[in-house]
């Protein structure tokens, strides 16, 4: 039976207090590659090393963990069968699940996040890619440190309660810190969409499901979604987003039109933006330069959508580490449209939503819960 590797000395690390990492994966090749890569980063320490998940909960008693790197397939006790008892035993540890790109692996993978995953890595196919692909480590690194700085953050600190409601005029100022930061609200009314378009990452797909569960049943307006995700992912997701609202949600497709009462989710892999044809609009997809290290990414789509829609356009941006979707925001701003961001509290990670909340281009900074039934209030208004 495999042990659990013991923790080295913090000074070996190059800071006082690393995050602290347990990667679970059968393959102890596997297992070395990672902790290298992770490793490689001094804020970071693997505490822990383990092949099961039986092991995994044993190694949570002694010690303290805050990101777990859970491969799916494994003997003795798989990832997603040890996902609720890891999460029962250390309800504050985050959960990247990690596992190759198939059908097979993403719908587990979503399913995992609905069931209290905060992200998903996909691992390169073979040993030698995993070595040798930069971007995959990257990514694991960033996700890993992102999630271990929302978990020290996350204790008690942090307001539950709107900014203001987007239906309210607001202040410019709620004199309210997030994480340090002040948010400054925009006093402009929200009138009139015709249109939204939503950004998240980190924590998305079970953001995006709850927010869009909460408004589409009155809510008739189109719906553009970037979600940073793989292909197949975005496939999977738009498949369950079309079950838990019975709207019409799919992938997007080169060249279609936009329609209302539709979702349309940019595919893995290809920027989503929006161009005029005739009376109406169409979506074209790009394999243009990543942004922000994404491809989909937020950006483009709202720097398309800003100058066609104008104030007719709500954005609306959810959980996600990073900064994407900022820039786009500004664009939407200036062009008249409105922008309302998830607040800290109830993010997986405030990047995204608190670049643009602690920008100064928000109407509104919401709890998850209050962002459908906002919004829908706010298009039953407008449509009286």
């Amino acid at each position: 039976m495999q042990e659990d590797s013991g923790a080295s000395s913090l000074d070996e690390n190059g800071t006082d207090d690393p995050y602290r990492v347990m990667v679970v994966d059968d393959s102890a090749v596997i297992r070395g590659l990672l902790t290298r890569s992770l490793e490689a980063d001094r804020s970071i320490k693997v505490v822990a090393s383990v092949g099961n998940g039986e092991i995994a909960l044993k190694s949570l008693e002694r010690y303290d963990i805050e990101v777990i790197i859970l491969d799916i397939e494994m003997p003795v006790m798989d990832g997603l069968t040890a996902l609720p008892k890891l999460l029962a035993a250390q309800p504050n540890v985050k959960v990247v699940m990690a596992s190759a790109l198939t059908r097979k692996n993403a719908e587990v993978s979503l399913r995992a996040l609905q069931a209290g995953a905060a992200d998903y890595v996909t691992k390169p196919s073979s040993t030698s890619e995993l070595t040798s692909a930069d971007s995959f480590q990257r990514e694991l690194t960033e996700k890993v440190k992102a999630l271990a700085a929302a978990t020290r953050s996350s204790p008690g600190a942090r307001p539950s309660k709107p900014v203001a409601g987007v239906v309210k005029e607001a202040p410019s100022s709620t004199g309210k810190l997030y994480g340090g930061r002040e948010i400054v609200l925009r006093k402009q009314p929200i009138v009139n969409p015709r249109i939204i378009a939503i950004g998240s990452s980190t924590g998305g797909p079970q953001a995006l499901l709850e927010v869009l569960a909460d408004m589409t049943s009155t809510v008739k307006l189109p719906i553009l979604i970037t979600q940073h995700m793989p292909a197949t992912f975005t496939t999977l997701l738009a498949e369950h987003i079309a079950r838990a609202t019975g709207v019409p949600a799919k992938e997007a497709v080169h060249g279609e039109m936009i329609e209302p009462g539709r979702i349309y989710m940019a595919p893995g892999d290809y920027h989503m933006v929006v161009e005029s044809k005739g009376a109406g609009q169409q979506i074209v997809l790009n394999k243009g330069p990543q942004e922000n290290f994404c491809r989909p990414a937020v950006d483009p789509m709202l720097r398309s959508m800003a100058p066609i829609y104008g104030a007719g356009l709500l954005t609306i941006i959810l959980t996600g580490m990073g900064s994407d979707g900022k820039k786009g925001a500004e664009k939407v701003v200036e062009a008249g449209g409105a922008v309302i961001a998830q607040d800290e509290a109830t993010s997986v990670v405030w990047g995204m939503p608190g670049a643009v909340a602690t920008s100064g281009l928000c109407s509104a900074v919401l709890p998850l819960k209050e962002i459908g039934p906002s919004v829908r209030k706010m298009v039953m208004r407008s449509a009286a």
